[in-house]
């Protein structure tokens, strides 16, 4: 019997601030770009940043009469788990990926899509206020002394995959703005990922820095990927669709096997 649901990608933390409604959107219209059929789902009511980001993206289409790829965004307003799953279930028919985004706060909801993941991706900046998101460090000598609340979370259900043999969650910590970081700093918090991440299983990639691009692109909905549509881009426009490219490679993700559409090109 064929697998038809789609591969979940959940963009989650326990922190604002850290670019994951930014990401999750960038994401999403890139596999909307290589021909993939994407569903989005905005965990967040209150806030709907990526439930926005594709509104303004439909409306700025509709306004100069444009065609680019997108994705069904939707905003879950249920009250129960059992909600979450069935419009989980609703918004992936016939999608090869569902991108959920949760809010940046302890939430059931963004636990349990969390934990219902393919590929889980946690964004942090590069400081030791978001490491502590998913570990603890020595005051001193900035070793990891133990994993955090969350990170345990994420061990406890991979393990319980496993026995179960179901598919493992992929989890990816995605280092955004690691360019504004003091590099004695930044040393530190990248030996500490190592080391946690070997502890905690979760692989670390790069991802985006803090680029004034990305908050002008909102209003529009226009992502880096719409070439020919941004006006004249700067090199700083280059570098960040570099690191967009860069991004998605390290997120592993692969396209359906009957997919044909050409591989995205960002550069």
């Amino acid at each position: 019997m064929t697998d038809t649901r789609p591969h979940r990608i959940t963009f989650a933390n326990e922190k604002g601030g850290t670019g994951k409604s930014t990401t999750a959107v960038h994401v999403a219209v890139a596999l909307a770009y290589r021909g993939a059929k994407v569903a989005a789902l905005d965990l967040d009511p209150r806030q709907r940043t990526m439930h926005r980001y594709f509104e303004n993206r439909l409306e700025t289409l509709q306004r100069r009469g444009i065609d680019l790829p997108t994705a069904n965004c939707e905003v879950f307003r249920g009250e129960s788990i059992a909600d979450l799953d069935e419009e989980v279930a609703r918004m992936g028919e016939g999608a090869d990926f569902l991108i959920l985004d949760t809010p940046g706060r302890d939430d059931e909801f963004a636990r349990h899509a969390a934990t219902g993941a393919d590929t889980l991706v946690t964004p942090l900046n590069d400081s030791f206020v978001d490491f502590d998101l998913i570990g603890q460090v020595d005051a001193e000598t900035f070793k990891v002394r133990r994993l955090s609340f969350y990170a345990e979370l994420i061990w406890e259900t991979r393990k319980t995959r496993a026995i179960q043999q179901r598919k493992e969650i992929d989890w990816v910590v995605v280092r955004n703005r690691s360019g504004h970081v003091e590099a004695r700093n930044q040393m530190r918090i990248e030996k500490a990922l190592h080391e946690l991440s070997k502890r905690a299983g979760f692989r670390v990639v790069k991802g985006l820095s803090e680029r004034v691009i990305y908050r002008e692109l909102f209003p529009s909905g226009l992502t880096l990927l719409d070439k020919g549509h941004l006006g004249e881009l700067g090199t700083s426009h280059l570098v960040a669709r570099q690191e967009m490219r860069s991004l998605l490679a390290g997120l592993h993700l692969n396209m359906p096997d009957n997919n044909s559409a050409p591989q995205l090109e960002l550069a």
